[in-house]
């Protein structure tokens, strides 16, 4: 009965679906971990080159509201949406809009740099990690 969708064949497509998604983990992990790197080597670069450094703000996710963070460090990409800090951590810069958020701040967690930023994206733009980079120091302190 294994090929009817017996007890055998349901056991096999359950091994086969976990060993998928621990591949597709070790994968997604090994890119992280290589964009985590160019940060890292962005950060060091644009420390020794003196690049200016900004207070950082987040935007709503209605895209009509910017909020105050406690953060320093430049933004990565013209939108200001994604940046990174003087300690080397990549931030996506959009939060819920909220009353509280206007009056406090907000304080939003470090993420996972993606290798391809914008991969996946509605508007179907995206750009190696790398290259954002890049042009980010190439601009030096001339970043809008």
């Amino acid at each position: 009965m294994g090929a009817d969708g017996g007890p055998e064949w349901r056991e096999q497509q359950r091994r086969a679906v976990r060993a998928h998604a621990t591949a597709d983990a070790r994968q997604r992990d090994g890119e992280h971990a290589q964009a985590e790197e160019l940060v890292a080597r962005f950060t060091a670069e644009a420390t020794r080159r003196g690049l200016r450094t900004t207070r950082l703000a987040a935007q709503g996710y209605d895209g009509r509201s910017r909020y105050r963070t406690g953060l320093t460090g430049w933004y990565v990409d013209r939108a200001g949406l994604r940046a990174v800090d003087v300690d080397g951590r990549f931030y996506l810069l959009t939060v819920p809009s909220s009353v509280r958020a206007r009056v406090f701040g907000v304080d939003p967690p470090p993420a996972r740099p993606p290798l391809v930023v914008g991969r996946g994206g509605r508007d179907g733009e995206s750009v190696p990690l790398g290259d954002l980079l890049t042009r980010r120091l190439a601009a030096g302190d001339d970043w809008p």
